[in-house]
């Protein structure tokens, strides 16, 4: 049988060097770091012990918590949560014996690493990977259970996700792991209502339908704020709410940083975003007109290359640079704000990347809506003009008719001898061809390059391990740096069995997996919750498209949290965080582009000639939308008119979600069994609390029930005399 092994501490033995000289000098600083990190862990009561890694020059360190430790560290827990009013039923008794495991798996790993990594202050050894006093500890992990995992994989590929499946879950990976599986299911069987409702105005021939738009809002508000009192049922079931009272402080945090000195900081961030965010749509705009427009005009060489091909290879070659630039920048921010706790500095992440995420996922939507439908035919002649007159003033007022380029010599290769031939290649469906490309092409793209990529070329390399290993005899690769405790020569110890060489090389593989972050993840199915509630107007199988994603999405991340990533830390929280005031925001913008899209493109409120310009389902397929048909003032009146629509409708948001929320409170909160046995559990801890005090008291002297004598003399006098019956019989009397 295999050893029992709660983490595993990748130690990385050399760092970049320039010299012979540095790297011996490398070598003897890992040495000594490598010895205290033995001495630190085995001095706290655990059982350590270091083998060769998967790489030249790492050594992976096999940590195991005796009962007695664990038992300590439970005990300390316990005791914490109950002082800071976290959901309990009882104290921890000292003596508890663990061996026969009453903790799940995710709780025992939690409890160790947070020991290992927490600051000193916090009762912690200070292990903090890549830190200061750390810098050659490269990571923490724990190790799957392929027992588990095979299994859990097994039964999802029949059946639904429950509510005994998501325990299960946590029991393994811990409450943020089950909190986002949960989050997903819930999300999926949400996502039912507005399929078929989206569905059925799809069949009817029903785009920016108001009634479908009303109710898209209304699904949307009521499936966020069932989601936040969720959050806090599953959060009293587990035990967890209010956990963000007992949460460690980072190992980055500097004590004594005043607080305005924070909040300047962060507001440092804020033009940092904003001109990133101005950056990205500069760019993004730029390759929509190059996309839109210009090469609609080009007829010179390769031109089939550039309509096709040239604004994907710009966004794959400049966004993503953008992206990560800003990545960067964020985190550096983010990390100099100088969070105390882990939740807040990921909330404080989480904001900055998703604003320019959001603004990659709708800005192209934003800039067809209100850009190429209303005044694609106007951008068309101005481009047409400048071509032509490159740009002069003197003939910048002068229309740009076929008659007009007729009469000039017409040299080059742009297509500006029929101006209305240019005009009728702006596609009337482009925005139902965009819900499309985001959400299905983009899904199914995202899903391979998430799962499929990765699976493949994990086993391609374990292909190529295996076949190098057999051809160098089965000796493997050698280590670098031996330490006292290693096995000499670079190979297991003859004492070693099969199934431990066997539980090493599983160690190993498992190290060099990626880790594992619910944050991409969120990021994912927020984006898509906003491409459903914000844009589905325009095609209504949206709704359709993302639930059966989601049906595949539940169980590709299974795949990929057991099959293709590190096994999750386990982290302690009662909430997904800073997603949910995202979706919070999406649901109240929704609102409003919502009405502006019905406003603009429902027909039914305006006259022939704006319902032809606007709507293409108004014109025939191919048609040319002419700018004869309004002009400019018109349309920009149509938008400002739009936009005060709008106005109104977030208005009525807040109307509108203050009712349903009130509703669900009352549904799904009030008296609800979790908050019901919360309260009993509260009420048994004070009362076994005040039992212990007044044994303490009884103890001391006074005996419990028993009332003090009387020692004044005065005071038998005055309560030995009482007149309340006299006066009652008095008042029989006299009546």
């Amino acid at each position: 049988m295999p050893p029992h092994v709660d983490l595993v501490i990748v130690f990385k033995t050399t760092t970049i060097t320039l010299s012979k000289q540095q790297a011996r000098e490398d070598a003897a600083k890992a040495e000594q770091q490598y010895s205290k990190l033995l001495t630190t862990l085995k001095q706290a009561g655990f059982l350590a012990t270091g083998r060769r890694g998967q790489k030249d020059g790492e050594l992976v360190i096999l940590v195991s918590s005796p009962p007695r430790t664990l038992a300590s560290l439970v005990h300390r827990e316990r005791h914490s949560d109950f002082l800071s009013g976290l959901p309990t039923s009882s104290i921890l008794e000292a003596t508890k014996s663990f061996e026969d495991g009453p903790l799940s798996a995710a709780e025992r790993i939690r409890l160790i690493h947070s020991h290992i990594v927490s600051l000193p202050q916090d009762g912690g050894l200070g292990i903090a990977p890549q830190s200061d006093d750390w810098k050659y500890v490269d990571s923490i992990m724990p190790l799957h259970d392929s027992q588990f995992n095979h299994a859990w994989l097994k039964v999802w590929t029949t059946t639904q996700f429950s509510s005994t499946k998501v325990d299960a879950v946590r029991e393994q990976f811990g409450d943020s792991v089950a909190l986002y599986f949960t989050f997903l299911s819930t999300y999926f069987k949400a996502l039912i209502f507005p399929a078929i409702v989206g569905a059925g105005f799809w069949y009817l021939g029903q785009p920016y339908s108001p009634i479908y738009s009303a109710i898209l809002v209304g699904w949307s508000v009521t499936f966020v704020e069932y989601w936040r009192i969720r959050e806090r049922v599953l959060g009293l079931r587990w035990g967890t709410s209010g956990s963000l009272k007992v949460e460690r402080y980072r190992p980055d945090f500097t004590p004594g940083v005043p607080w305005w000195k924070k909040e300047l900081r962060v507001l440092a961030s804020v033009p940092v975003t904003i001109l990133f965010t101005g950056l990205l749509g500069c760019l993004m705009t730029g390759i929509f007109m190059l996309e839109a427009f210009v090469s609609m005009l080009y007829t010179g060489p390769a031109h089939m290359v550039l309509q096709t091909l040239s604004p994907a290879i710009l966004f794959t070659l400049l966004v993503p640079r953008v992206l990560r630039s800003h990545l960067a920048r964020a985190k550096s921010f983010t990390a100099w704000e100088n969070h105390a706790h882990q939740s807040s500095y990921e909330s404080s992440l989480a904001i900055k990347t998703f604003t320019l995420s959001a603004c990659v996922s709708y800005f192209n939507l934003i800039l067809s809506a209100i850009v190429y439908v209303p005044f694609g035919d106007n951008i068309t002649g101005w481009v047409q003009q400048q071509i032509y007159t490159g740009g002069s003033l003197i003939a910048r007022d002068v229309p740009v008719t076929a008659e007009f380029i007729d009469e000039k010599e017409v040299v080059g290769v742009w297509n500006l001898t029929d101006v209305e031939k240019a005009r009728s290649r702006l596609n009337p469906k482009r925005l139902q061809e965009q819900m499309f490309a985001f959400m299905v092409t983009n899904q199914v793209i995202n899903t391979l390059t998430e799962v499929v990529v990765p699976y493949v070329i994990r086993k391609v390399k374990e292909y190529k391990a295996e076949k190098a290993d057999k051809a160098a005899g089965g000796d493997g690769k050698k280590k670098k740096v031996a330490f006292e405790d290693e096995v000499k020569g670079g190979t297991e110890s003859d004492m070693e069995t099969k199934e431990d060489r066997e539980f090493l090389e599983k160690v190993r593989l498992e190290s060099a997996r990626p880790v594992y972050d619910v944050f991409g993840d969120y990021n994912e199915m927020v984006t898509q919750f906003g491409y459903v509630v914000m844009w589905s107007a325009i095609w209504p199988l949206a709704g359709v498209a993302a639930l059966i994603n989601n049906l595949i999405e539940i169980r590709s991340d299974a795949f990929k949290v057991t099959n293709l990533t590190r096994r999750p830390i386990p982290l302690r929280t009662d909430t997904i965080g800073p997603w949910l005031e995202s979706l919070t925001f999406i649901t109240w913008f929704a609102a409003v582009t919502n009405a502006a899209l019905v406003y603009l493109y429902d027909g039914s409120s305006h006259d022939g000639a704006t319902t032809a310009l606007l709507v293409p389902s108004a014109a025939t397929d191919g048609a040319a939308v002419t700018a004869s048909t309004l002009d400019i003032a018109i349309k920009r009146q149509l938008l400002f008119k739009a936009a005060l629509i709008a106005l109104g409708a977030s208005h009525g948001f807040i109307i509108v979600r203050g009712v349903i929320k009130h509703i669900l409170e009352m549904m799904f909160w009030k008296g609800s069994p979790e908050l019901h046995q919360a309260e009993i559990n509260a009420k048994e801890v004070k009362a076994k609390y005040l039992n212990s005090v007044d044994s303490a008291v009884s103890e001391k002297g006074v005996a419990s029930g028993e009332v003090a004598p009387i020692e004044e003399e005065g005071a038998k006098t005055f309560w030995s005399y009482d007149e309340g019956l006299d006066e009652i019989r008095k008042a029989a009397k006299d009546a």
